[in-house]
C-alpha cells in the first residue's frame, strides 16, 4: 500500500488546549451558580408551551453563540430551529459556529484555552469528563430546580446522563444506540442476507461476501472515535477505560486489532488511502455514499442511529439505506442506549441563564422538534417524541423502531464517561490502526504499544 500522511482528529491539540484552561473557571461556575439560585421559584421559560422568553426584561438585545458539529443537514435544521426562537423571542439573536466533527474538537479546545468558549456548546459523552475536570462548563442542577430548564418530561434515567459527581453539566437532547448502516439496495440485489444481533464471524461473512459478489470493501471505524473498539470490548466483559488505566487485556485488544489485520489480508477492508482527502465523520463524504469505483466504496459504516437521517439524504438516487446492530459475539452486553450528544452552557457565558432557556426550549418545543425530526436523536421528552412521531420521515420512523424493538429488548448500562486524557488515548488507538493497515505493525504489538501509551497517558492525568 502506498503511504499517505496520518488523517486523524487533533487529539493532541485538543488535550493540550484543555490541560491550561483551568484559569478563573472555578470561580466563574461559583457566580453562575449562585445567579441561577436567584431564579429558584420561577416558573420554567416553557413547560408544555412553545415560546420561551429569553434575553432580559428590558428588551435589550441579546446575542447568543452556539457551537455544534455534525452534518450540512445538521446545520440547515439547527438554523432554522434558532430562526424560529428568534422570531418568537423579539431581541435574541444567535451566531451559530458550524464545524466537522474532527475540527469542531480542535477548536472547542482552544476556545477554552483562551477563555472564549461559546454560550451553548454541543458536547459528547466521550468529552464531558475532561471539560468538568477543568472547570469550563456551568452546573445546570440550578436552574432545572428553579424551572428554568423543565425535566417533567424527561426520564429520570435519561436526565441522570450529564451529571458528573454532584454537578448536572449537559442536558441530554436526543437518544440514541449503535447502528450499522448498510447498503440495503446492495445486498437484497446481490441475495445477501443481513441479520439483526450478527455475531462476529456472521458479519465477516458478509464482508467476504460483498466483496466477492460485488467489488464493494467494508469500511470499520477508522480514525472516527473509538465507540466500535468499545462495543467489541463490552461483549468482553471490559471497557477501554477502567480506573486510572487502560480497562482492556492485551488479549483482547490484539483480537481487536486483528480484525483489521484480517480484512487486509483477505481483501475486503477498504484501503485507508480512501480518507486522505476526505472529512471523516462527515456523512456526506462516508464510503458507504461518496465515490463511484466500487474498490473505494463499503457496504456498510459503523454509526449511530441518529445518523441514518443524515446518510439517507446523502445516498445516491435508487440506493435504499438499512439500520441494524453493529455486530457481536453477545449483543445484550454490547449494545446500549445514550446519549446522542448534550448540550452545556460554558463558563464563559455571560448570559448563562438565557443560554439554559434555549435548552430548554430545544428539550420541550413542539414547533423546534417538528423542524429537527431527531436529526440529534429520539427526542428525551416523552409528550415533544410523541407529538411529532406523524411528521417523521420513513428513516426516522426506522430508527424509532430499531430502538424500541431491536436494540432496548437487548441492551445494557452505556459505558462510564471516558477520563480526562482519554482525547490522547484516541489518538493511540488511530495510529495503531493506520500502522496495521499499512502492514507497519502486528496486531499484537498494537495491543502491546496501546497499553504502554494509554496507561502512561491516563497516569498522568491522576491528581
Amino acid at each position: 500500500m502506498k503511504k499517505r500522511g496520518l488523517v486523524m482528529m487533533a487529539a493532541v491539540l485538543a488535550a493540550a488546549g484543555l490541560a491550561g484552561c483551568g484559569g478563573n473557571s472555578a470561580e466563574k461556575q461559583q457566580n453562575t451558580t449562585q445567579a441561577a439560585e436567584s431564579t429558584a421559584g420561577q416558573e420554567s421559560s416553557s413547560g408544555k408551551e412553545t415560546t420561551v422568553e429569553a434575553g432580559n426584561t428590558q428588551g435589550d438585545k441579546t446575542e447568543l453563540t452556539i457551537t455544534w458539529w455534525g452534518s450540512q443537514q445538521r446545520a440547515e435544521l439547527t438554523q432554522e430551529a434558532l430562526s424560529l426562537y428568534e422570531a418568537e423571542n423579539s431581541g435574541v439573536t444567535f451566531d451559530g459556529q458550524f464545524l466537522s466533527g474532527a475540527d469542531y474538537w480542535n477548536k472547542l479546545a482552544t476556545s477554552a484555552a483562551g477563555h472564549t468558549m461559546a454560550d451553548v456548546v454541543q458536547m459528547d459523552k466521550a468529552y464531558i469528563q475532561q471539560y468538568v475536570d477543568n472547570s469550563m462548563l456551568v452546573d445546570l442542577q440550578p436552574y432545572v430546580d428553579s424551572g428554568v430548564i423543565n425535566m417533567e418530561d424527561v426520564d429520570k434515567t435519561v436526565q441522570e446522563f450529564g451529571r458528573i459527581g454532584d454537578g448536572l453539566y449537559a442536558i441530554c437532547i436526543g437518544v440514541n444506540s449503535p447502528a450499522l448502516l448498510y447498503n440495503q439496495t446492495l445486498l437484497e440485489e446481490n441475495g445477501i442476507e443481513l441479520k439483526d444481533n450478527m455475531t462476529m464471524d456472521e458479519f465477516l461473512n458478509v464482508c467476504r461476501q460483498v466483496k466477492e459478489k460485488t467489488g464493494y470493501k467494508t469500511n470499520l471505524q477508522y480514525n472516527n472515535g473509538t465507540s466500535w473498539m468499545d462495543f467489541f470490548l463490552r461483549s468482553k466483559g471490559e471497557y477501554l477505560f477502567g480506573d486510572g488505566a487502560i480497562g482492556a487485556s492485551k488479549e483482547n485488544l490484539t483480537e481487536y486489532f486483528n480484525l483489521y489485520k484480517m480484512g487486509i489480508d483477505e481483501g475486503w477492508l477498504i484501503d485507508p488511502s480512501v480518507f486522505a482527502e476526505r472529512s471523516i465523520g462527515q456523512p456526506e463524504q462516508e464510503p458507504l455514499v461518496y465515490g463511484s469505483d466500487p474498490s473505494n466504496m463499503s457496504w456498510c459504516a459503523f454509526y449511530f442511529s441518529n445518523n441514518m437521517n443524515a446518510i439517507t439524504n446523502a445516498a445516491p438516487e435508487g440506493m435504499k439505506i438499512g439500520i441494524t446492530t453493529w455486530p457481536s459475539d453477545d449483543a445484550v452486553k454490547s449494545n446500549y442506549l445514550k446519549p446522542s450528544m448534550f448540550f452545556s452552557v460554558s463558563v464563559d457565558s455571560e448570559k448563562p441563564e438565557e443560554a439554559a432557556k434555549l435548552i430548554d426550549y430545544w428539550t420541550n418545543s413542539v414547533e423546534c422538534n417538528k423542524i429537527l425530526l431527531g436529526e440529534r436523536g429520539v427526542p428525551v421528552s416523552s409528550v415533544v417524541a410523541d407529538a411529532i412521531a406523524a411528521d417523521m420521515s420513513e428513516s426516522d420512523q426506522k430508527v424509532v423502531d430499531y430502538i424500541n424493538n431491536v436494540v432496548t429488548p437487548k441492551c445494557s448500562t452505556v459505558s462510564p464517561a471516558s477520563p480526562n486524557g482519554a482525547t490522547e488515548v484516541y489518538d493511540v488507538v488511530y495510529k495503531m490502526q493506520e500502522k496495521i493497515c499499512y502492514e507497519e505493525i502486528t496486531p499484537e504489538a498494537a495491543a502491546e504499544e496501546l497499553l504502554k501509551q494509554g496507561n502512561k497517558i491516563l497516569q498522568s492525568k491522576q491528581s
